[in-house]
């Protein structure tokens, strides 16, 4: 096992008289070697705070994060030990490349902080490379400018790779992309796992990218994940209502489709809501039975927090549900 987080929390201090905000508010995940995983969830559901807690740069306030078994430690020195095997590949390239650096410098830049000088160049061709970027030797002596965003974000990938790392935490990494560039990114991303066996988060809100790219998927809803299993289990068969909300807006090709408009407002990490954090905005819930909202308690019982290896939801009202939609035809045309 790669990667793991064990009752992860991130809290951050009350600001401006609002808060504290619970943006990881209790989450287990498992990333296997060569595992591709995606972290599905609309704005504020926490997800870019676990990416980023993931890679060290954001200290949990209660849980662990465990890399290969062993507990990170916080340290200046180990943290600095630890993402040379670990690396963050962020949203907008353009912003993650420093305009004052050419394409090698912008490369080299990870080897040299990590005292891995000898054989730079090479490294650096590698790294090119392996990120699609052939010959290196063109754009060694190029700047971020000079680029199109696809290549932008292949330079900032070639970074990461730079060192070598067995995990890549990418941050929506092809929101700020051209449909047609997209494609190349996430094809990148999979050579990358089958060529060098390298692992995987896929942090995004694009449940395509998803279908595509990973093994497995957590959809995440207020600091907590949800539901999650394999690609084909979650999305072929969801069962939490907030992620048959996010797949309804995929046009199903059914002459009655209509996609699920949640009510409420956006998920607030300084309100979390008693019992089910989801209940003020489900559907399911609001049109259930006195008799069936007694017996699930949306409002007003908790729920426990999904165990890593366990594929399912996080729901009380599952035994109410009707049999989920197949939404596989959707899918094979996406």
């Amino acid at each position: 096992m790669t990667l793991e987080v064990r009752d992860l929390s991130v809290v951050y201090p009350p600001r401006g008289g609002v808060g504290p905000a619970r943006a990881v508010d209790g989450v287990d995940l498992r990333i296997g070697d060569g595992e591709i995983v995606a972290l599905i969830g609309e704005s504020g559901c926490g997800k870019s705070t676990l990416a980023r807690t993931l890679v060290g740069l954001v200290k949990p306030s209660r849980g662990q994060v465990l890399y290969q078994g062993t507990p990170l430690d916080y340290s200046a020195k180990a943290l600095k030990a630890y993402r040379r095997h670990t690396q963050l590949v962020l949203q907008d390239p353009g912003g993650a490349l420093n305009p004052k650096q050419n394409v090698f410098d912008a490369v080299a830049e990870g080897p040299r902080l990590h005292g891995l000088k000898d054989d730079l160049k090479e490294t650096v061709h590698d790294a090119l490379t392996r990120a699609g970027l052939r010959p290196p030797e063109d754009f060694y002596h190029r700047y971020p400018h000079e680029l199109s965003g696809g290549q932008q974000q292949r330079v900032v990938i070639a970074g990461a790779l730079a060192l070598n790392p067995s995990l890549i935490v990418a941050d929506e990494p092809v929101a700020s992309l051209d449909a047609s560039v997209r494609g190349e990114i996430l094809k990148l991303l999979l050579r990358l796992r089958d060529d060098l066996g390298l692992s995987a988060l896929v942090v995004s809100h694009d449940l395509g990218l998803a279908w595509n790219i990973a093994d497995r998927v957590a959809v995440m809803y207020l600091g907590r994940i949800v539901e999650q299993g394999t690609v084909e289990e979650v999305l072929l068969n969801p069962r939490h209502p907030y992620t048959k909300a996010l797949l309804s807006v995929v046009p199903s090709g059914a002459e009655d489709w209509r996609p699920t408009l949640l009510s409420g407002e956006p998920p607030d990490p300084t309100a979390i809501p008693a019992g089910c954090r989801f209940h003020p905005r489900c559907g399911r819930w609001a049109g259930a039975s006195a008799a069936d909202r007694e017996r699930a308690a949306c409002d007003r019982r908790e729920l426990p927090v999904l165990a890593a290896d366990v594929s399912g939801a996080a729901c009380h009202l599952l035994d109410l549900d009707p049999p989920a939609t197949d939404v596989s035809n959707a899918w094979e045309n996406a």
